[in-house]
């Protein structure tokens, strides 16, 4: 009988091996420690910052009902969007819950573009009055889940102006007594890592001043220039940021019109669904990959009011469901009109898929062959891919269970093995 082979390499040479991979290993840790779990927006709406209120996320719901009930109802929109009867049916009470309940997931209170240059008394007066409106609203219980700023960039003409509007804001949320636990920062029109880590910087002083935990102020970058995604040197500076500050950045942002322009491609070209765009956003996703920052594609300023509501919707209905295809699962939102477009074409997308993940999902659970034969990267997605249907409200959980045998904390686990694993140790 032939001799059991053994190991040839020796506790030494593992140990060396294991010191040659220690800097990886720190690597892989620390910078690329995958998806928190948590939910994510499923789009975000900018508003100048004075005109929130404590009512604004319901006034939009609202407005957003009497659009729909004015051109037909939410089935017939529905329709408009391509969906067969059963499907606008489930969608449509599912999409009206949400406008009476939340009908803003993420909201931005914006200094930037929206606001403009009123002067600093004029700005300072907004920056206090906005963190207090926040608080208000959010101890009201009347607040999106996310909510927050988008100041001024850093570039040098409005870098000071950037800061302290930032600075005013967050110290005024401080003042009033714990931050909104879903609160969003944006850094918009980053054109290098210096600025990004800059912003670091500056958040990091303001946690100090506070006595916040460090890490509690993350914000999100706007991809807004073509230097993000090629710099002077031939590299990709977008996809330095995850490393430059670890664990600081919360999303990515693609900026449309501002990154169109700067290519320039004439107004009437300029869209979510440009080339230039799908490039800019594929490289920002394989920047973030991995890291738990978040993608949000950008906006249509095609917006459905007047004669041109109906058409307004199937183009914003079409971009919300290519984006969802290519794994950008939030986008923009500028008008109230949009809103129902927005979680019609969302919804749709979720219920239309829930069927087959949710079986295959059950063959990999319950080790039964099918038609596909599904590894576990691919039983992450499919779970993940469920998870967003019910945190949106898409689908519920009574469903899934029936569908795919699996509970949410099952799901979840399934979706972020490397959570339930740090969980359990």
């Amino acid at each position: 009988m032939a001799e059991t082979p053994r190991p040839s390499l020796s506790a030494r040479d593992l140990a060396t091996i294991d010191g040659q991979l220690a800097a990886t290993d720190r690597l892989l840790e620390r910078n690329y420690p995958g998806d928190d779990g948590s939910r994510q927006p499923v789009h975000t709406v900018y508003v100048p910052a004075d005109r929130f209120t404590a009512s604004f996320a319901a006034d939009w719901g609202g407005q957003a009902m009497a659009t729909a009930a004015a051109h037909g109802g939410l089935e017939r929109l529905g329709a408009l969007l391509g969906q067969d009867n059963a499907l606008a049916e489930a969608v449509a009470p599912r999409v009206e819950a949400k406008l009476a309940s939340e009908p803003i997931e993420d909201l931005r209170l914006d200094f930037e573009d929206g606001f403009g240059d009123r002067g600093d008394d004029a700005e300072d007066a907004a920056a206090v009055a906005a963190a207090s409106a926040v608080a208000t609203a959010v101890a009201a219980g009347s607040a999106p889940p996310f909510i927050g700023i988008r100041f001024k960039c850093f570039e040098a003409p409005t870098r000071a102006r950037g800061l302290r509007t930032l600075d005013l804001f967050v110290s005024g949320l401080a003042a009033a007594g714990e931050l909104p636990e879903g609160l969003v920062l944006t850094l918009p029109k980053v054109t290098t890592v210096a600025q990004v880590q800059a912003m670091d910087f500056a958040v990091s002083r303001l946690e100090e001043i506070h006595s916040l935990p460090a890490g509690r102020l993350r914000f999100e970058v706007q991809v807004e220039t073509p230097q993000l995604i090629l710099g002077p040197d031939g590299t990709s500076p977008v996809a330095q940021l995850p490393h430059a500050v670890p664990g600081r950045i919360s999303g990515l942002h693609y900026g449309t019109y501002d990154y169109s322009a700067s290519l320039q491609i004439s107004a009437e070209y300029q869209s979510m669904e440009h080339p230039v765009a799908d490039f800019a956003k594929e490289v920002m996703q394989l920047a973030v990959a991995g890291t738990g920052i978040r993608l949000s594609d950008g906006s249509t300023n095609i917006i459905p009011v007047g004669d041109n509501v109906e058409n307004a919707w199937q183009l914003h209905g079409r971009l919300v469901r290519r984006s969802l295809e290519r794994g950008y699962y939030q986008g923009w939102d500028l008008h109230p009109a949009q809103l129902p477009s927005r979680f019609a074409a969302t919804y749709a997308f979720y219920r239309q898929g829930l069927p087959a993940a949710a079986a295959r999902l059950r063959n990999y659970v319950e080790q039964t062959e099918g038609g596909v034969m599904d590894e576990p990267a691919t039983a992450r997605a499919l779970a993940a891919f469920v998870l967003r249907g019910v945190q949106c409200g898409a689908v519920g959980a009574d469903e899934v269970q029936a569908l795919a045998g699996v509970g949410i904390p099952q799901l979840t686990a399934l979706a972020h093995p490397r959570l339930a694993t740090t969980s359990n140790s």
